[in-house]
């Protein structure tokens, strides 16, 4: 696994421990986003480093059956204040993550794309047969890593899963540094008493995914070797305003939020929604974690990691 530190990555390797089908979990991460302090106490073998390094890649890759790339740099504002680095890290990565399991025969490639690449369509929700129109090199950056993707299965015949997430959310998501996402940024605030600061009027609205949900999907998905070169979305079609997102919170606080407006910010998409019919054909067991459910266990866990100043 790629990005294994990392905040998606570190609730993965927790449910693929929980997997008796899996025995060994090794990841490749350079902590340039993640944390060491993720994977403590995770039976979980790591090779720090950069994807971009292939003998790295080569010792990680040598006898695995599946690989899950999540290693990405994240994040639109970065995309746009350093757009080279996020196209080495997320579409160059990509070829080299593919390059090296052609070269070790690996029998599933699993990999994570973004509801960035849509963009400014306005078509709600998002099927995964319209037209992509990205809006940031960070969006664009995914996209390459998708054709990419499709490509190898065309070419070398390499079976691989390619996922678009939407805004997920849970434990261990970065909140100390200046791009993190903002349901943890809203948390973060809330908990120390501080504004919440909103981008634009707020009614902009997102497919909010519990990270337990998506990890759940990426499991069944390597238990029983699901592939297709048709991108698949990984949300489950809700569709919540950043309004809305306040309220629930100040419901499970107990308290009002103070809310401050700011300017919108550029590269940023008015709205989000997944179709999830592809996703229920291919895994129709899976069920989502109920927003509630989803926003108190993160709260739960930001409140004994965050205010310790983790």
């Amino acid at each position: 696994m790629t990005g294994g530190a990392g905040f998606i990555g570190a609730n993965l390797v927790r449910a693929l421990d929980a997997a008796p089908q899996v025995s060994e979990i090794v990841v490749v991460d350079d902590l340039s986003t993640g944390l060491l302090d993720n994977l403590h106490g995770q039976p979980a073998r790591l090779h720090q480093g950069t994807v971009l390094d292939p003998d790295l890649l080569d010792a990680a890759f040598a006898g695995a059956a599946s690989v899950v790339h999540l290693g990405a740099l994240g994040s639109v504002p970065r995309s746009i204040d350093q757009p080279l680095p996020s196209h080495h890290a997320n579409a160059t990565g990509t070829l080299m993550v593919l390059e090296a399991a052609r070269r070790h025969d690996v029998g599933q490639v699993i990999l994570s794309s973004s509801s960035s690449v849509y963009g400014a369509n306005p078509v709600l929700p998002r099927q995964e047969g319209l037209r992509p129109i990205p809006v940031s090199p960070y969006a664009v950056s995914k996209l390459a890593a998708e054709a990419y993707a499709v490509a190898y299965a065309a070419c070398y015949d390499l079976a691989v899963l390619p996922f678009r997430f939407f805004n997920v959310f849970g434990p261990w998501q970065a909140v100390h540094h200046a791009y993190a996402a903002v349901l943890p940024r809203f948390i973060s605030a809330a908990l120390a008493g501080e504004p919440l600061r909103v981008h634009g009027d707020g009614r902009q609205s997102r497919d909010f995914t519990f990270v337990g949900s998506v990890t759940s999907v990426i499991v069944d998905a390597i238990v029983r070797r699901v592939s297709t070169t048709d991108v698949v979305n990984l949300a489950f079609g809700a569709r919540i305003t950043l309004l809305d997102l306040i309220a629930e919170l100040e419901d499970i606080l107990g308290r009002s939020l103070a809310v401050v407006h700011e300017p919108p910010r550029a590269g940023d998409v008015r709205d989000s929604q997944a179709d999830c019919t592809r996703l229920r054909e291919l895994f129709p067991a899976a069920r989502p974690v109920p927003l509630r459910t989803g926003l108190e266990q993160t709260v739960s866990w930001m409140s004994g990691h965050v205010l310790a100043g983790q």
